[in-house]
């Protein structure tokens, strides 16, 4: 989606949610039409999915319902918001008994988005959002600080990490010839190649690096240990899945059932790295300028 399609998108989404939420305040949706539901009174929110729900918080917003990936997985002090069931699950009658103002979902969880006509139906505004980089996190943090009345916020949460994440890109200093590297996910029962559509590989293609699933796509479906041996990357990045116990222990498994590993030049010169979970797995948030620092400075040993 283009650049303007996105800001068009989310101008639309923003000008329905506001005219809603005035509407179910028993407000005129007319001149007023700036307001934002905090400023109007409406700040009843639920959201679906625990990144989002983090950046809500950030931008000065509050939580009546959360799903429990928010306070199970991402620790999120959430007040006395209700747990509304899981991110794939969410009820939808706990939603509505809620009596929201305002329910933030996840674009890419199918169930998340099943569920929006039964909410719309009951008169409730739904935003969904979609972030696969930065700069959709900094959209959608403007979209939230202005909705709360708290644009002051965005020097913070959205300008400092974009300086961190300028600093990294600087301190690579690739210029069409960044190293070829192999990102892995790992879990209990498997290993899979990853390009840019995970968080870890959009950061390292925007370092300027290469990823060898490009070179060769069957990895992404599955990982030939015979294709990464051929293909010799320079690093291998490893993210995971679940239980990390478990799935570095699936992939270490894998690497010794297979002695040629150690002729890679990643394995052999310290270049293989397993990411942190809270910088790699989870959306960053305010956290991608640290994100693109950390794999900055591994790129840079």
């Amino acid at each position: 989606m283009t650049s303007f399609l996105r800001t068009f998108k989310r101008c639309l989404s923003l000008a329905i949610i506001l005219c809603l939420t005035l509407a179910a305040c028993g407000g005129d949706p007319g001149p007023s039409v700036e307001s934002s539901p905090a400023s109007s009174g409406c700040s009843r929110v639920v959201c679906l999915y625990s990144s989002y729900a983090e950046a809500w918080l950030l931008a000065g917003g509050t939580l009546v319902g959360v799903t429990d990936d928010a306070v199970n997985e991402r620790k999120l002090d959430v007040g006395d918001a209700e747990i509304i069931g899981t991110v794939k699950e969410p009820n939808a009658e706990a939603i509505i008994a809620l009596e929201p103002d305002l329910v933030i979902f996840s674009e890419d969880i199918a169930a998340q988005v099943d569920m929006i006509d039964v909410l719309t139906n009951a008169g409730i505004a739904c935003s969904g959002y979609r972030v696969d980089a930065f700069e959709d996190y900094a959209e959608i943090m403007k979209e939230f600080c202005e909705m709360n009345g708290r644009m002051e916020l965005l020097e913070e949460y959205v300008e400092k990490p974009r300086e961190q994440i300028g600093s990294a890109r600087e301190k690579c200093g690739f210029d069409g010839d960044g190293p070829r590297v192999l990102l892995i996910r790992a879990f209990s029962s498997g290993i899979k190649a990853k390009a840019e559509e995970e968080l870890a590989g959009a950061i390292l293609k925007d370092l300027g690096c290469k990823n060898i699933a490009d070179e060769h796509p069957s990895m992404l479906e599955d990982l030939s240990l015979e294709e990464v041996i051929a293909a010799d990357p320079d690093y291998i990045f490893v993210t995971t899945m679940g239980k990390e116990e478990a799935a570095l222990s699936f992939l270490e498994g894998m690497i010794e059932a297979n002695p040629a590993w150690e002729s890679l030049t990643a394995i052999k010169e310290g270049r293989f790295h397993v990411l942190p979970k809270d910088l790699f797995h989870y959306k960053p948030n305010h956290r991608w300028g640290e994100s693109y620092e950390y794999l900055g400075e591994l790129l840079s040993e």
